[in-house]
């Protein structure tokens, strides 16, 4: 990469310009735009069809789907803070970014990741409660207990990105500073800066382990939990339904976990700037793609919910049968 030149006035700001996919071909921009275009209405379509299900359909009214509905919300808008100027940049050729817009970006991108990651502990903690305590779950589960766990989840995850972000719009920067990126990732701002990265560095690395590494061994805590608390259910029949009210869960936790999985080995892999790109790329897209087809495909209660929103008519026509 291309040391930085600090040669800006004072009174400026910095631009910065996303180089995005360095060796990718511009005869391929409007392919992949295309590609890039259809998962992002598929996560909008799919994310949103869950919203509308499950608030129109009263037997959805569950703490499950109450943290569901908010791990949707997050899907658009982390996909939202990101996707739109990729999709500018691979047809317009729009390649700039203000210094505000880039730290906006920044701070977005990574508090709604934190974000995700805090629900996926909530949503486990409350498998836990209606498997493992399941004569409390009404008096431990009340909806001000939700919408406290919801609300702590967002607020504390939005509140970590900010000592990181700040830190680094601090940071020495040329009039355009390039960034090897399809987006403002902090890393990648990072990486752009003229000043010493070392401290900057360290201090993202510290945050996505804390974010990464703290909910996952809660997540796996409560699931230890879980196994111990269904394995002593005499009857198969019992552990099976325990076991699926867990799966789409543990499907869309597997995925979260895999694309930060693959964001990590494509930073500290000693692979192309290509591989570093795409591996943060998969792992903005990944897991908002593949969770509304997972509780679609998985989830009874919400593909009946969705199938009485898409065939009203047969309903009712069922109904009086």
């Amino acid at each position: 990469m291309e040391a930085t030149a600090c040669n800006r006035s004072k009174d400026s700001l910095p631009v910065f310009y996303l180089v995005g996919i360095p060796s990718l071909q511009e005869a391929l921009f409007l392919p992949v735009f295309v590609v890039f275009l259809l998962f992002y209405l598929l996560i909008l379509a799919g994310n949103t069809l869950i919203l509308v299900a499950v608030v129109a359909e009263p037997s959805l009214h569950k703490p499950m789907y109450f943290f569901l509905i908010n791990l949707s919300a997050l899907d658009i808008l982390l996909t939202t803070s990101t996707v739109p100027k990729i999709l500018s940049l691979l047809l317009l050729r729009d390649h700039f970014l203000s210094f505000p817009a880039c730290f906006l970006q920044m701070y977005l991108f990574h508090g709604f990741t934190c974000s995700e990651a805090f629900i996926l502990v909530v949503m486990a903690y409350d498998r836990y409660v209606a498997i493992c305590r399941p004569l409390h779950y009404p008096v431990l589960m009340t909806p001000q207990t939700n919408a406290a766990l919801a609300a702590s989840a967002w607020l504390t995850a939005l509140l970590l990105p900010i000592p990181a972000v700040v830190q680094t719009s601090h940071m020495a920067f040329g009039s355009v500073a390039q960034i090897y990126h399809c987006f403002c990732d902090h890393l990648a701002v990072v990486q752009a800066s003229c000043s010493d990265t070392t401290g900057q560095t360290f201090m993202g690395f510290c945050i996505a382990m804390v974010v990464s590494f703290l909910p996952l061994l809660l997540v796996l805590l409560s699931y230890a939990r879980i196994l111990a608390s269904v394995l002593r259910i005499s009857s198969q029949e019992g552990r099976s339904k325990a076991f699926s009210t867990c799966s789409s869960h543990l499907l869309v936790v597997g995925t979260y976990y895999s694309s930060i999985a693959i964001a990590y080995v494509s930073y500290r892999a000693d692979l192309p700037l290509d591989f570093h790109i795409m591996g943060n790329v998969v792992f903005a897209i990944l897991t908002p793609v593949l969770n509304p087809l997972i509780y679609t495909l998985r989830n009874k209660d919400v593909k009946a919910a969705i199938t009485k929103m898409a065939c009203p008519w047969d309903q009712g026509h069922s109904g009086n049968l």
